[in-house]
């Protein structure tokens, strides 16, 4: 009977060393995902100021979709040290700034040519391509964490040992959400 009930007692400890490193590993692929995210969103802003150069010598009196952009930047820079939400917000407002930037760019055909601005451009489309695919692993490794952190008998594990849900980064731009307007006109 001794024995059953040791047995028992290292199964159930077993169980729980593997709860806890499971819980471990999903923090450590969270933290991991949002630095990848945290470089590319810098690698953004270091674009930013040299491209603004660029644009500034051909759209002059474009000085409202300049200064939206220079203080969307200036968002971003300030919330570097925020939650994912307010991160996610400000680079929200920074890549509808820029999408604004790039449809008023349209309308001045020597920018459009000028090689520097397309290479800048072109560079700002790679980032961001990378700014989702990061943002799809890291919200990826949130989901695994907050699952473990909520799961039974999982949450006796991360509640005994302090682990919490991670937040999830979204980018806040109305753009993306809009439904498009599809129109049969004849």
């Amino acid at each position: 009977m001794g024995w059953v009930i040791l047995v028992l007692v290292v199964a159930v400890v077993g169980y729980a060393i593997v709860l806890y490193n499971s819980l471990v590993k999903n923090r450590q692929l969270t933290e991991e995902g949002w630095s990848g995210i945290d470089v590319q969103l810098k690698r953004r802003a270091d674009l930013i100021p040299n491209m603004m150069e660029t644009v500034k010598g051909y759209m002059g009196h474009e000085r409202e979709t300049l200064q939206a952009v220079t203080d969307a930047r200036a968002a971003v820079q300030a919330a570097q040290n925020g939650t994912p939400g307010e991160r996610g917000q400000a680079e929200g407002l920074l890549s509808g700034a820029l999408g604004r930037l790039f449809a008023v760019a349209e309308a001045y055909p020597d920018l459009k040519a000028n090689t520097t601005y397309l290479e800048f451009q072109e560079a700002l489309q790679t980032v961001e391509h990378e700014i989702q695919l990061s943002r799809r692993y890291y919200n990826g490794a949130v989901r695994n964490l907050n699952v473990s952190v909520e799961s039974f008998p999982s949450n006796i594990v991360a509640n005994s040992f302090g682990f919490t849900k991670a937040e999830y980064f979204e980018l806040e731009n109305e753009t993306d959400r809009a439904v498009p307007e599809v129109s049969f006109a004849r």
